[in-house]
């Protein structure tokens, strides 16, 4: 039994379909209201957040993914997931589960330099502070042998259906409204994006190599790492159109904080978009050199061609 712990989003949707596909039948999925993603799927709905809903959730696994995401808000990150990781760590340590943990990029510095997975954690803001100490919280169980876990570490995302990104919210979503594009900050720097699906993908990989446990890896990305005005170039070609966008300066979202809670929520991560932001995959490269990673023109592709239905 491999279990996935917030299997209703793109990534953890995603994850089970790979799983499904390459490595096991046997799949649980787990949310507040879990649904089944394949038609063999085991369903448990459970509020994570409760120590025993989670060692039930975890019960009987091999290998527990956690994939869980929460609304953009810092008040919520701090007092929900340190809590519901250490839920998952207990049960794991008490089912004798191996823990996947799926992390992002925020406890990293902001400030040009190539991110690699020695990176010192420096973040910016109190979403990356939570993240920082479930980081930390996963690597000091690694160091102590307790627990037979991995990190892999995604960058900023880019993808089909329902993936949520700055990216997809200010290029693609306007995109299918017919709507001028926006860029925060500037159109000039050179960004690494992943295609969701090759995130979940790799993630299956990692989870299913025992050898890779005991480490953080960072995600297979489009080594091009193209500026924002070289994307919306390659989408414009994709497309068949002229794709016309504007680049937001940072007083527009210092006004837009005040009135907006979700702008004041992105504040935080805009100091990627005033530097280079380069993620170093390397090591996976190296280790996994058979991984197919999606171009962006493909991932572009994909994205113009899924039907509208799919994309709500």
């Amino acid at each position: 039994m491999q279990t996935i712990l917030g299997a209703n989003g793109q990534i953890g949707e995603e994850l089970a379909r790979e799983l499904k596909r390459n490595f096991t039948s046997d799949i649980r999925i787990v949310s507040r209201d879990a649904k089944k993603i394949n038609d063999t799927d085991e369903v448990f709905s459970a509020d994570l957040s409760i120590r025993e809903k989670a060692i039930e959730a975890v019960k009987g696994s091999e290998i527990a993914y956690f994939t869980l995401g929460l609304p953009i808000s810092s008040e919520l990150w701090e007092n929900q997931f340190p809590l519901i990781l250490q839920n998952v760590i207990d049960a794991c340590k008490i089912n004798g589960t191996k823990l996947v943990f799926f992390d992002n990029t925020y406890m990293y510095p902001q400030d040009g330099r190539i991110l690699t997975e020695e990176t010192i954690f420096k973040p910016v803001g109190r979403k990356g502070q939570v993240r920082r100490r479930m980081a930390e919280m996963v690597l000091k169980e690694i160091r102590s042998g307790e627990l037979n876990a991995v990190i892999c570490r995604a960058p900023e995302f880019y993808g089909p259906g329902k993936t949520q990104s700055i990216t997809n919210a200010l290029i693609f979503n306007n995109i299918k409204e017919g709507k001028r594009l926006r860029l925060p900050l500037s159109d000039s720097k050179k960004r690494s994006l992943i295609w969701t699906p090759d995130a979940s993908r790799a993630t299956a990989l990692i989870g299913n190599t025992p050898d890779a446990y005991g480490q953080t890896w960072h995600l297979p990305v489009d080594e091009s790492h193209p500026t924002y005005k070289e994307f919306i170039t390659l989408s414009s070609q994709v497309y068949g159109k002229e794709l016309k966008y504007s680049v937001v300066p940072k007083f527009i979202f210092n006004i837009g904080s005040l009135f907006n809670a979700r702008v004041k929520e992105l504040k935080e991560l805009l100091p990627r978009y005033e530097h280079n932001n380069l993620f170093d995959d390397s090591k996976f490269r190296k280790h996994f050199p058979g991984f197919n990673v999606t171009s962006y023109r493909e991932g572009i592709e994909q994205i113009k061609n899924e039907p509208l239905s799919v994309q709500k």
